[in-house]
């Protein structure tokens, strides 16, 4: 019996018939059975690898062999963009074999949100600060909604790892795996890294299942073809692009937002079709640009990181790189966006803009050349998500008690290696400051913690990191995105001129109050 045989017949019938595929990718064989003996993995594979269907059909077969009912699979993305992208498939996928997929995150409506609620899919696509909102609602009881879950897949898994979210999200899987009241298996997928052991154990936390790292040979550096080019500034790298490869589509990357901003103006102003995609553009804005990767073809699409990770952009030809990115496993990322065609290799473009920028391509393709990618280590001492985990559970639990909290989330690993005379001084300072209050030996939000943190500001509660206030730009009823308000007071003196979107809007008035720019 192959692995194959081991899936669900009508999951199998309409794999090779609905889908046409005549095989599965080594990395689908490879994952059925683990999954299906409901243990823990991490699954590496380059992008466009079929690392969503390695988990998916598994764990979908699961569902049906062993009669699942309820939300029984989280599939947890760290970009909305990615989500959408990923819903209209899993969905196609689901509905072979009767099976609901739903979508929430912040761009879903109430009315949407309340009919999940209302009445669960068997599988939800969401971010870790969604699953939060559902877990510190009143409206929403979290037993019935998570109380059949039996699996989670972290997609894209070194984006939450390297950072403060990734610790944000263990422990959101530690509280709702409580109210599920089981072990919940938990899948990671991503791209190459460096050390995938440590993050498959990260991952996996305090369960106590078997675990494995399943990893098919990949490809060497001489399957793609890589160009460095010294061009002096960005004003040059735009007319380089401007004259390269007509009638192809190509995604360009910039490490900065600004940057972005500045070469797609560069390029719309010689005639280029182009679009532009990073964190701080308004819904339209980025839907605009998710369209253009499926319906263009003679386009230029100029992002930051956020465009590295999974989102399908269809018959990508070109990849240009403007200086280096900071890391090999994020270089391998954007290499992977092409060479999805047959007869197109995997391929990149560096156009450098000065002398330090060169030297970096060009050691970063050194170390690509010998195989090396940097490990993902997660940030040590997260000390400020065990106060937000704290109050959030003060939210959830409608109070909760001053010695049992700590069994909510004492076993993430984040937590399970600070010292416990630590943590008792962490809870000490948030009652000192009123940020908490004990009602005989019940914690609830204080006065200080009920005014910055209590549920009309929860939105700011479940943001871990810090950043400068923003501007919320609007042209009419549209929201183009957002500015650095500190950045844009410092700026615009006289006649503000914004660059958004990668077009300049001059602003007719400011509301400081709101901070809303018009």
């Amino acid at each position: 019996m192959t692995p194959f045989d081991r899936l669900h017949p009508a999951l199998q019938h309409h794999i090779v018939n609905t889908l046409g595929w005549p095989a599965l990718r080594p990395l689908q064989e490879q994952t059925i059975e683990p999954l299906l003996a409901g243990e823990h993995a991490l699954l590496l594979a380059p992008t466009a690898g079929g690392k969503t269907e390695a988990a998916f059909f598994p764990l979908l077969s699961r569902m049906l062999v062993e009669d699942w009912s309820g939300l029984g699979v989280l599939y947890v993305c760290p970009l909305r963009a990615l989500l959408n992208n990923l819903h209209v498939r899993l969905e196609q996928y689901g509905g072979f074999v009767g099976r609901r997929v739903g979508l929430w995150h912040g761009d879903v409506g109430d009315s949407a949100r309340r009919r999940i609620v209302d009445d669960p899919p068997d599988i939800l696509l969401t971010t870790p600060e969604s699953l939060e909102v559902i877990l510190v609602s009143r409206r929403h009881e979290k037993e019935r909604v998570f109380g059949n879950l039996r699996a989670i897949v972290v997609d894209e898994i070194h984006a939450f790892a390297g950072d403060d979210r990734g610790w944000h999200l263990l422990s959101v899987l530690e509280r709702i795996s409580r109210l599920a009241g089981r072990e919940v298996q938990r899948v990671g997928l991503s791209a190459t890294v460096g050390s995938p052991e440590s993050l498959l154990q990260w991952l996996a936390g305090s369960c106590e299942g078997p675990r494995r790292v399943i990893a098919p040979a990949a490809e060497g550096p001489a399957a793609a073809e890589v160009e460095v080019d010294y061009v002096g500034t960005l004003e040059n790298a735009g007319l380089v692009i401007s004259r390269l490869h007509h009638g192809e589509k190509r995604l360009v990357f910039c490490d900065s937002r600004a940057r972005v901003e500045s070469l797609a103006s560069n390029l719309r102003r010689r005639g280029v079709e182009t679009y532009v995609s990073h964190s701080s553009l308004g819904r339209e804005e980025r839907l605009r640009a998710e369209t253009a990767f499926a319906a263009q073809t003679n386009c230029v699409i100029v992002a930051t990181s956020t465009l590295e990770l999974g989102i399908d952009v269809g018959d990508l030809e070109r990849v240009i790189q403007i200086d280096a990115p900071r890391t090999v496993a994020s270089f391998l990322q954007r290499l992977g966006r092409t060479g999805r065609r047959a007869g197109i290799a995997r391929n990149c473009l560096f156009l450098e803009t000065g002398d330090e920028a060169f030297l970096r391509a060009l050691g970063l393709l050194r170390l690509w050349g010998e195989g090396f990618v940097e490990p993902v280590v997660p940030p040590a001492r997260p000390y400020h998500i065990l106060a937000q985990q704290l109050m959030a559970l003060c939210l959830q639990q409608g109070g909760i008690g001053r010695r049992t909290w700590w069994a909510w989330v004492g076993l993430m690993p984040g937590f399970a290696a600070m010292e416990a005379g630590t943590v008792e001084r962490v809870q000490g300072h948030m009652l000192d400051t009123g940020i908490l209050a004990d009602d005989e030996g019940m914690l609830w939000l204080g006065g200080e913690g009920e005014a910055s943190f209590g549920r009309k500001n929860f939105l700011e509660l479940f943001s871990v990191f810090t950043s400068n206030p923003m501007i919320a730009v609007r042209h009419g009823r549209t929201h183009l995105g957002e500015v650095d308000a500190i950045t844009f007071a410092m700026r615009h003196q006289e006649v503000p001129v914004l660059l958004l979107a990668g077009r300049s809007w001059v602003v007719g008035h400011i509301d400081w109050d709101d901070r809303i720019a018009y």
